[in-house]
């Protein structure tokens, strides 16, 4: 068995600084975690990839192509599905089937290829038919989610991932360690939201909370009824935090539960030695 996390998240949220991140706590401890990244049109990362999907293909190539001439949004999900009609340079990359192996895949920042394509969960398939065990990780800005408006935008696209990729799912607000004092006392309420409540905190007298209020209502019940969205905090600064969290993942995808039981084997002390050694009184 194999095991994986498919890093997701808007453009900026902090997936590549997650999986370097990652990479230096397992490294830290002893285990080796890989990264692939399948970004395109990435540009700096700081880790070191087992697997680059612009070796294969570059943003650049389908937005420079004379027949193609797509733009940014479109070259992302051609690359994708270029990688997908490919596929087994990306199986010859990640190498034989190997029990145990690790591997975090950086994806690329354009949300539409999670939250209603196809092309994601067509990878998704593909990656299990290699025999690995997946947990989508779908990451947010926690600078972008310390109001009610923006923190049920956020959570709606949490669940659109959810169910269109069908995984297990872990959601998480990273740059903790960027927010003031006041701004993550204000967070800690969205770790464990109460929809009713943040509905109260929408702009009252507002045209548009007047016309569409109803609508706003119906998304904060679905949010409440089903408790289907979380978040979990991440602050890298923070290896307590890293280390929680990665646990979290792992205990879901099950990794290290087939590994064997370290033991010791010891001698039981014989109870006349312990008599022998007894001095007598003077």
């Amino acid at each position: 068995m194999r095991f994986a996390q498919l890093v997701m998240g808007p453009a900026g949220s902090g997936k590549s600084t997650y999986c370097s991140t990652l990479v230096k706590h397992a490294s830290d401890q002893k285990k080796q975690i890989d990264v692939v990244n399948l970004d395109p049109a990435a540009e700096y990362f700081d880790y070191q990839p087992v697997a680059d999907i612009r070796e294969l293909i570059h943003l650049d190539d389908a937005m420079e192509d004379e027949e193609l001439r797509f733009g940014p949004n479109g070259g992302l999900v051609f690359c994708m599905e270029y990688l997908l009609e490919n596929a087994e340079w990306l199986e010859e990359q990640l190498g034989n089937d190997v029990d145990e192996d690790y591997i975090l895949f950086d994806c690329p920042g354009q949300i539409e290829l999670f939250t209603h394509m196809t092309v994601m969960k067509q990878l998704v398939q593909l990656l299990e038919r290699w025999n690995f065990r997946i947990c989508a990780v779908f990451i947010v800005d926690s600078q972008f989610m310390v109001d009610a408006a923006k923190f049920l935008s956020g959570t709606m696209a949490a669940l659109s991932v959810m169910v269109n990729l069908e995984l297990p799912h872990v959601n998480v607000l990273s740059k903790m360690d960027l927010l003031s004092k006041t701004a993550r006392g204000q967070l800690d309420k969205y770790l464990e939201p109460d929809a009713q409540s943040l509905l109260g905190e929408v702009e009252m007298g507002s045209r548009w909370h007047s016309k569409y209020y109803g609508m706003t209502e119906a998304i904060g019940r679905i949010i409440d009824d089903y408790s289907l969205v979380k978040f979990y905090p991440l602050n890298i600064r923070d290896e307590e935090n890293i280390a929680d969290l990665l646990l979290t993942i792992d205990n879901i995808i099950q990794y290290g539960e087939d590994a064997d039981v370290k033991t010791k084997d010891f001698e039981y002390p014989d109870p006349e030695d312990d008599d022998n050694d007894e001095q007598p009184l003077e």
